[in-house]
């Protein structure tokens, strides 16, 4: 199983501040990927979402488990810099329990079906062993640069 530090991963995803949302990769394999999101109360949506309260969103939280299924989609990739993973569908997403600063969020996600530019993976994101989100994904792989 290998592991991705954020260097590796700001290599192989185009993300970046504010809109990154995996802070390191913790288990990886042909089919199924780990990673790890650390809810920090600086995150810039607390400052509305809500400010009494704080909450992470829970379309934050899906924009996390596509981060994570992307990386397993672009990892081997020799042209990944000219690739970007669109998030095409999502599908039975439930909402358990809120996630809040202080927060780290492990995200599994897992291969259900791939072809040459779909990919379709079932997710799980939880926090202290306690499944707060759960969703399936379907990714979509295309060029950066659209032919003419």
């Amino acid at each position: 199983m290998a592991t991705l530090d954020i260097d590796q991963i700001r290599d192989i995803l185009p993300h970046r501040y504010p809109f990154l949302f995996v802070d390191k990769i913790v288990e990886m394999e042909d089919n199924r990927i780990v990673g790890i999101k650390n809810v920090t109360a600086t995150e810039p949506y607390f400052l509305g979402h809500f400010p009494d309260y704080p909450v992470m969103p829970g379309v934050l939280i899906t924009e996390s488990m596509a981060q994570v299924a992307g990386i397993l989609v672009l990892k081997d990739m020799e042209n990944r810099k000219d690739k970007l993973v669109l998030l095409a569908a999502v599908d039975d997403a439930r909402f358990r329990k809120p996630v809040r600063p202080g927060d780290q969020l492990r995200i599994e996600m897992v291969v259900i079906s791939r072809k040459a530019r779909v990919c379709k993976m079932r997710g799980i994101a939880s926090v202290d062993g306690v499944i707060v989100a759960e969703a399936t994904a379907m990714c979509v792989l295309q060029d950066k640069k659209p032919s003419l």
